[in-house]
């Protein structure tokens, strides 16, 4: 399980430059960080229908995010249960009732 948790993580990790860098890449209604580098630089990367482009990929990435959050969430769930679920339980006492013992502070009544 601990390759398979941490392949899950280098994904999210990948996921989520690749889901900041599509966002910041967007023209919104100041431009976006694509017009900071010359507007038109990401239409010759991406082709003509840029804004579809960047729509979908923001959309997939955006759905694979959340999806290796919830695995991520399962799976580190599931690692806290087996925690608890392997530690030794103590046997219960024998005998009668213990009378509690008095506080250092407390007089000792007899």
């Amino acid at each position: 399980m601990s390759i398979l948790y941490w392949f899950i993580i280098a994904i999210h990790v990948i996921v989520s430059l690749t889901l900041i860098a599509v966002i910041l890449l967007q023209a919104g209604r100041g431009g976006g960080l694509s017009e900071t580098f010359g507007g038109s630089s990401t239409q010759t990367l991406f082709g003509t229908k840029t804004s579809v482009f960047l729509k979908r990929a923001t959309a997939a990435s955006a759905i694979i995010y959340i999806l290796t959050c919830l695995t991520l969430a399962v799976m580190t769930g599931h690692r806290g249960r087996s925690l608890v679920a392997t530690t030794p339980l103590s046997s219960p006492m024998t005998g009668g009732p213990v009378k509690p013992q008095p506080l250092p502070n407390e007089p000792l009544d007899f």
